[in-house]
């Protein structure tokens, strides 16, 4: 079996690790650093579960080789929330997960890492989207619980949120 030592920065952090090189992203993330946030769906870049960002940039890590993520930075959903270590662990959540859990966003929560990093990337690039942008945009991820109304709703709450600090 083929491996490759790869270097990636995820959420922070620098992570060196010799994987086979037909490791899917997606297992790296969950089998290799034990962040499970990343969930698996339809392992054919379908359903938008696996969605992290790469360098920015909104990818599906179940069609992605561990191997093509080297010398990139990863965002998983696990980087959304705000830690704090003084005595106790204090967990912050973001102004996009505080708004699904605001808005109802979210059920059974299958997809809502993958809903929560899409919502991340168009709020970087647009700051104040249109309801139609917001479908766009979230049109890659597959929820089967919500019928989107509660998550569309979540989107513009966030956005509301980032935009007053």
């Amino acid at each position: 079996m083929s491996t490759h030592t790869i270097k990636v920065e995820i959420n922070g952090r620098q992570h060196e690790r010799t994987v086979s090189s037909r490791m899917t992203l997606v297992d790296f993330l969950r089998d290799e650093l034990d962040l499970t946030g990343t969930h698996i769906g339809c392992e054919h870049g379908v359903c938008g579960t696996c969605t992290i960002l790469m360098d920015g940039e909104v990818v599906r890590s179940c069609i992605m080789l561990a191997v093509q993520a080297d010398g990139h930075r990863l965002e998983t959903v696990e980087g959304l929330a705000s830690q704090s270590f003084e005595g106790e662990v204090k967990v912050a959540l973001s102004p996009i997960q505080e708004a699904f859990r605001e808005c109802h966003g979210l059920q059974c929560g299958y997809c809502t890492p993958g809903m929560l990093m899409t919502t991340k990337s168009l709020l970087e690039e647009n700051p104040n989207p249109t309801e139609e942008e917001i479908r766009l945009a979230l049109s890659g991820n597959i929820c089967r619980c919500t019928g989107y109304v509660q998550i569309v709703d979540a989107v513009k709450l966030a956005a509301q949120k980032l935009q007053e600090g």
